[in-house]
């Protein structure tokens, strides 16, 4: 059963197509990627999504229920989060108050918003700073304290915005160990990230954007090897691309 879906969603800036038609489905459990190259609506699409933007066009839906239109809070409080590219963490708080502000954000669990902001910090290894501030924390820990923020609001689907980015190989492979935890409990995750291995290692399906369109959809394998997605985005080196783990056409968007 589809927990997540799109139909037809168009965002317009001016004269500016951000996301032209774009539909998909993403079922209950499933990890899936969103890739494409710089400028192709994939961020466009994370916010309209999480409600950080309404779409011009078309529709979202969250277990069946539309959800367009409605605020980031709202779209939080029926089990939807996302993280962002840049991290800003509260740096007049300790981790443990900055987990706690997601989970009295989210508010979907029973229990209080500091028991679940240490579970959330114990999650992903951050519990021992329990007590410290960002400003000690090396970007991958930064990482990893948004990654808690949003796990203490009790999400059922999460949006990971580049979570990888930036980060040197050990601190990637330490992100897509966590991301692999998350499925596992049996979270819905939408990703999207410039690191290829990461991002392919990971997902059960990858949509792919260019231009504001969706060209292609499926198994890594599949784009991987799929001619019209290596002329538009991972270039003739695609298989290379995916082994190096190289960072193809980073970007905002």
């Amino acid at each position: 059963m589809a927990v997540l879906e799109g139909e037809h969603l168009t965002k317009r800036f001016g004269g500016i197509v951000a996301v032209d038609d774009v539909s998909f489905s993403i079922e209950r459990g499933e990890t899936v990627g969103l890739i494409g190259p710089n400028g192709a609506g994939k961020s466009t699409l994370f916010r309209l999504i999480s409600g950080v933007q309404e779409p011009n066009e078309g529709t979202v839906y969250l277990d069946g229920e539309d959800i367009t239109g409605m605020s980031p809070h709202e779209i939080c409080h029926r089990g939807l989060v996302r993280t962002h590219q840049i991290v800003h963490p509260f740096e007049n708080l300790t981790l443990v108050e900055n987990a706690a502000v997601g989970a009295e954000f989210g508010g979907r669990s029973s229990k209080n918003a500091e028991e679940r902001a240490y579970e959330a910090l114990e999650f992903v290894g951050l519990e021992e700073m329990a007590h410290t501030t960002p400003n000690e924390l090396s970007v991958g820990a930064l990482k990893r304290l948004e990654i808690a923020r949003t796990l203490a609001t009790d999400p059922e689907v999460l949006l990971f915005d580049e979570v990888a980015g930036g980060l040197d190989t050990e601190e990637t492979e330490a992100i897509v160990g966590l991301i692999r935890d998350i499925a596992d409990r049996g979270k819905t995750v939408f990703l999207i990230d410039h690191v290829m291995r990461a991002l392919m290692s990971v997902s059960d399906r990858v949509l792919v954007l260019d231009n504001a369109n969706l060209i292609a959809t499926g198994t890594p394998d599949e784009i991987q090897n799929n001619q019209r997605v290596i002329e538009a985005y991972l270039g003739e080196n695609a298989g290379d691309a995916i082994d190096d783990g190289a960072s193809a056409g980073a970007g905002a968007d």
